[in-house]
């Protein structure tokens, strides 16, 4: 009887150690899930094709012409972007007498800058390039830089947007003008439609900051 009980207990001990390691297992188990999913991150795929790889294109354009209109078109497609994100900041903080006028006309421009950028990137694929979309390396590529952070005079906002607006203008120019050379007659005229755009909002950004305008002159 004495035997028995004995070994009763000590397989009760057991079971109870056993239960005990198992549960210690499963809540450790759960605690290293719970920090992989939390703490680890996928690594980084290797990309199909890696920026600035040149693809054969469906329209027959000869691999020089591609190799040197691509690069610029990828620069206007940074310098774009920088200045579509310059243009909404500009149309959130506007305000003074001419406020409505401005603030409109900031929002067409960003929504027209938008455009240009999804136009140019879209010619890009059908040549065989690969598109930069990366806001930070767009930065970095980008020929026109955004003003830093902090509201500025209004003046100096728009002097700034008509700045970039000339330079982007001119360097659209000197592309069509590549385009034209290579026998890219689809992206020159894409770019010259955009010139046109780019060249009314400079003009039109010209007229805004008019000598008889967005100031008091006080004698």
């Amino acid at each position: 009887m004495l035997t028995r009980t004995t070994t009763t207990n000590a397989n009760k001990t057991n079971s109870n150690k056993a239960n005990s390691s198992d549960t210690n297992s499963a809540k450790d188990g759960d605690h290293k899930s719970k920090n992989s999913t939390s703490g680890d991150t996928a690594p980084p795929a290797k990309p199909w094709r890696p920026a600035g790889a040149i693809e054969p294109n469906p329209i027959h354009l000869g691999d020089e012409a591609v190799k040197a209109i691509v690069p610029e078109l990828d620069e206007h497609l940074a310098a774009i972007f920088v200045l579509f994100h310059q243009y909404q900041k500009h149309h959130w903080l506007v305000e003074g007498p001419q406020f409505r006028d401005i603030h409109l006309f900031l929002e067409e421009g960003y929504t027209k800058l938008h455009k240009h950028a999804d136009d140019i990137a879209e010619r890009m694929t059908a040549i065989g390039g690969i598109p930069t979309s990366s806001p930070s390396k767009m930065a970095k590529l980008a020929y026109v830089e955004h003003e830093p952070e902090g509201i500025y005079r209004i003046r100096d906002m728009l002097e700034r947007d008509r700045a970039a607006e000339g330079e982007i203008a001119r360097r659209l120019r000197e592309t069509i003008k590549l385009c034209t050379e290579h026998g890219d007659f689809g992206t020159e005229t894409l770019l010259k439609k955009i010139l046109l755009k780019v060249e009314d909002r400079a003009h039109h950004l010209d007229h805004f900051l008019g000598e008889d305008s967005l100031g008091l002159q006080l004698e």
